[in-house]
C-alpha cells in the first residue's frame, strides 16, 4: 500500500501493479496519517480499529498493512470493486 498523506479527500486511488495507493486527508504528523489508514480499513472491511495493523512502514509512504481475519482474496474484492 502506498500512501499519499494531505491529499484533498480520504480515497482509494488507482492500482499501480500489485499496490493500491491511498490518499489520505490527514497530515502524516503525530501518527495522524497511520490512524487515518487503519480506520479507512477498519471502515471498508466491517472489523473493529484494533483488527488493523500497519505490519511495515509505520513511518514510511509504502505500507504493510494486516487486517485479522480477512485474507488476501476478500481484500481484493472490496478493493478492487472500490475503484
Amino acid at each position: 500500500m502506498k500512501v499519499q498523506p494531505r491529499a484533498k479527500e480520504t480515497a482509494l486511488a488507482e492500482k499501480v501493479g500489485d499496490t493500491y495507493k491511498l490518499r489520505l486527508q490527514a497530515p502524516p504528523v503525530d501518527g495522524k496519517a497511520n490512524e487515518a489508514c487503519t480506520r479507512f480499513f477498519a471502515e471498508r472491511f466491517g472489523v473493529a480499529a484494533s483488527a488493523v495493523r500497519i505490519v511495515q512502514g509505520l513511518s514510511s509512504r509504502m505500507k504493510v498493512v494486516e487486517i485479522e481475519g480477512v485474507d488476501a482474496a476478500r481484500v481484493e474484492r472490496v478493493l478492487g470493486h472500490e475503484r
